[in-house]
């Protein structure tokens, strides 16, 4: 017995409609994901400080990254930020009681210049103690230098 084969293609007949592709090409998509996640892990570094400051040196090891509550900058002029807004001369102090608490107060990320005197660096420390924010971490860049 012999079978034919004739013109049929997969067994649909010849001028008949298709049935709708059920599968989701999934490739596009997961491209353009991993684009946008590029873009995010390049620019998201560049958005967390907004002051620019030029950081000393250090050899000591990075913390683990978690969220942190406030961060004061100190520019090569002297001039003091918390988080990007500049604090008037003299209202430092005020501007301090005015940041939200919680427990033990918010972690606290100091940035201060390299060019700074030691006293004024001292001297905003000194008004985060006063404040009751003992929770400090002071940001350097990273060396490979010894002092």
């Amino acid at each position: 017995m012999a079978m034919s084969l004739g013109s049929r293609r997969g067994g649909r007949k010849r001028g008949s409609r298709r049935t709708p592709m059920s599968e989701i090409n999934v490739t596009p998509f997961v491209d353009v994901m991993l684009v946008l996640l590029i873009i995010f892990m390049v620019t998201a570094p560049m958005l967390t400080a907004g002051v620019p400051v030029d950081l000393p040196e250090s050899r000591a090891n990075a913390l683990d990254s978690e969220p942190q509550g406030v961060t004061i900058s100190v520019d090569e002029a002297g001039n003091v930020f918390i988080d990007d807004t500049p604090v008037e001369v003299g209202g430092f102090a005020q501007a301090l009681e005015a940041l939200p608490r919680s427990g033990e107060g918010p972690d606290i990320t100091l940035r201060a210049d390299r060019g700074l005197d030691y006293g004024r660096v001292m001297a905003v420390m000194g008004e985060l103690n006063r404040a009751g924010l003992n929770r400090i971490s002071l940001v350097t860049q990273s060396s490979s230098v010894e002092p």
